[in-house]
C-alpha cells in the first residue's frame, strides 16, 4: 500500500467535518490494525489499548459497519 496511490471514493473520502476517513478497503490492502481506533477498522480494532477498544466496539458506528456486511 505504501508505494500505491491512493482514490478518492476507494480507498478513502472526505466526511461533512472536512476530515479524511479511510475505508474499510484501504485497512484490509494494509493488513493490519494500526490501533488508531479508525471509523472503519475491519480487524475489530485489535491493537487500540483499552478501555478505549471496547468503547469503540459498542459504539453505534462499529455496530452499523457490522450491520452492512
Amino acid at each position: 500500500m505504501a508505494n500505491e496511490e491512493l482514490i478518492e471514493g476507494v480507498h478513502y473520502y472526505i466526511n461533512d467535518n472536512g476530515y479524511v476517513v479511510l475505508t474499510e478497503k484501504y485497512h484490509l490492502e494494509k493488513g493490519y490494525c494500526c490501533g488508531n481506533g479508525c471509523l472503519h477498522c475491519p480487524y475489530q480494532y485489535e491493537n487500540v489499548p483499552e478501555p478505549r477498544r471496547s468503547v469503540l466496539l459498542n459504539s453505534g458506528a462499529s455496530r452499523e459497519r457490522l450491520d452492512k456486511n
